[in-house]
């Protein structure tokens, strides 16, 4: 904490220095002045919390410097040491906020008290402060996503304006009389990869960069307000409402703004004007539909008017064209035939005119869905975390293959499909050779446990697989299914047992795992062509 002292004569500051306990009152630093110009300088450079001051002082008197400190440090505790018993002073000293008026000889036990007084009712007021600072904090935080929220459930329903209106004049100076609105949108899909990636970590500090530098031009004005959409948190909406004709001069301002702080421009999507606020919507969609038909594959601008989707617009490029390839290579389980696979798809790309992100969902999109058909198909028991990175299940994840400078590169998206593709072939190639261990294991199990009572759902529960699964791969591996497999095993081992005459035919069943004689020798019949008793004819006992 620290005190000034302002006395033109110097025995009387020394005087001061040497009546108070300073460390008692947690006082560390003394400065000292001789008149109310040099004090001034003083309270500017160090904030001095305290303030002791003579009232005759020349230059500027104490009478002066108790108004300007009123005006200009009205936080700090002013004291006054004064030789004059003058009730002008004394009224002065209070109206201008003076803790106390100390006469000349100063007594000590005065000065003490009168101090700390002061310091108590410095640090209750700083505590004070120090609460409406935090309180400040928080609300100030709050407002963004207050607004963020207002303002995109007015997008989603214009009836909710009404309600709204007053607080919106107030704070946004949006007024209430206004009729029409221009929106334009920037995305962070858009933006350049290396202005993403420095803030990989806090997207919610860029968007909030965005946010701030687009408001300081449109709300300069008063001419309109940006905010985060609620319900596509990477997208900021611009919503303006006046001088609407210049829009596309402020959004170049704006960009060249973003360009000084972040060292980037963002392409924007502006729509036409519409009735507010029920044209806001209607506003919105065409902002972002111009922004989601720009073409990737050109530069020309960064400010994509909407314009009405041609009628005679030509065929878009399909995804689903380049499936049947794609499977064969992945189940070829060969990187080079991976990579043709997908260098036809690219190829096709590199050849349009037009490469649009709208056009990029829909292939992302369709992706996704062919790899989810696939999964089952080729890695039907793979678990969920070996096929979760794969699946994409996150629409977010949507890459748009751009550039450090925003353009279209479509070898970003070539190596994220030769990645994925190569993992969904290295399952698949995994899923096979574990496919044929455990069927080989089932068939090991079935030779062994031949004469146990085994039912198709027995070996289900016990090598943690589905029936229909074992049965399907069971036929494929052996051509044959599951029980009947197992029944010529038994059979097999029959035959050898009806070779002693000493065992009885029910023992024989009962022996390969058949209870009930009769059942076991209509079976045996079935696959034998005779009975057990008729092949123990044909048979060499010893």
């Amino acid at each position: 904490m620290k005190v000034l002292l302002v006395d033109d004569e110097k025995h009387v500051r020394d005087a001061i220095r040497l009546l108070v306990k300073w460390q008692q009152y947690g006082i560390d630093t003394i400065l000292e002045a001789k008149d109310g110009e040099e004090a001034i300088q003083l309270v500017q450079q160090e904030q001095p919390e305290i303030i002791m001051t003579d009232m005759m002082m020349p230059v500027m008197n104490g009478v002066k410097l108790l108004e300007w400190l009123h005006a200009n440090a009205p936080t700090a505790k002013t004291i006054v040491i004064s030789g004059h018993d003058d009730f002008s002073l004394l009224r002065h000293t209070l109206k201008y906020g003076g803790m106390d008026y100390i006469l000349k000889p100063i007594d000590p036990s005065q000065l003490n008290e009168a101090l700390e007084k002061a310091i108590t009712a410095w640090l209750k007021e700083e505590e004070q402060r120090h609460v409406s600072r935090e309180l400040n904090i928080e609300v100030n935080s709050i407002k963004p996503m207050y607004w963020d929220k207002l303002l995109s459930s007015i997008l989603a329903e214009p009836a909710a304006y009404e309600s709204a209106a007053e607080q919106l004049e107030k704070e946004l100076r949006l007024p209430r009389g206004v009729q029409t609105c221009r929106v334009a949108i920037l995305s962070l899909d858009t933006m350049e990869r290396s202005v993403k990636n420095k803030f990989a970590q806090n997207i919610d500090l860029l968007i909030f960069s965005l946010i701030n530098i687009c408001n300081e031009f449109l709300t300069k004005n008063k001419r309109g307000f940006s905010f985060r959409h609620w319900n596509s948190q990477h997208e900021i909406v611009l919503l303006v409402w006046s001088e609407l004709a210049e829009l596309e001069d402020l959004l170049a301002e704006i960009n060249e703004g973003m360009r000084a702080a972040l060292h980037t421009r963002v392409d924007f999507g502006l729509g036409h004007v519409h009735p507010f606020p029920a044209g806001f919507q209607s506003a919105y969609q065409e902002a972002r539909s111009a922004l989601r038909q720009r073409n990737l594959k050109s530069k020309e601008t960064w400010i994509h008017r909407f314009t009405p989707a041609s009628k005679a617009a030509p065929q878009a490029l399909a995804f689903n064209q380049f499936e049947t390839g794609m499977q064969l290579a992945v189940q070829s389980g060969n990187i080079d035939q991976i990579g043709e696979a997908i260098q036809h798809f690219i190829d096709a790309v590199k050849d349009s005119d037009v490469v649009t992100p709208e056009q990029l969902d829909m292939w992302w999109s369709e992706y996704r869905v062919m790899l989810r058909r696939w999964a089952p198909q080729l890695v039907p028991a793979a678990r969920e975390t070996e096929l979760k990175e794969l699946l994409q299940d996150d629409q977010a994840n949507m890459i748009i293959p751009l550039d450090e400078r925003g353009m279209l590169s479509l070898s970003i998206w070539q190596q994220e499909l030769s990645r994925s593709l190569t993992h969904l072939s290295k399952l698949y190639v995994e899923s096979q050779q574990k496919d044929n261990n455990v069927i080989f294991e089932i068939a090991a199990y079935l030779d062994k446990h031949y004469h146990e009572d085994i039912s198709l759902q027995d070996i289900a529960s016990r090598f943690y697989l589905s029936r229909e699964y074992i049965s399907r791969k069971f036929k494929q591996e052996f051509n044959v299914n599951l029980s009947d497999y197992l029944g010529s095993i038994r059979m097999s081992k029959a035959k050898v047992l009806l070779c002693n005459p000493h065992l009885r035919i029910s023992q024989v069943a009962e022996m390969v795992g058949y209870q009930d004689e009769k059942y076991f020798s209509k079976v045996f019949k079935k696959m034998a062509g005779m009975t057990p008793g008729e092949y123990r004819k044909t048979t060499n006992s010893i």
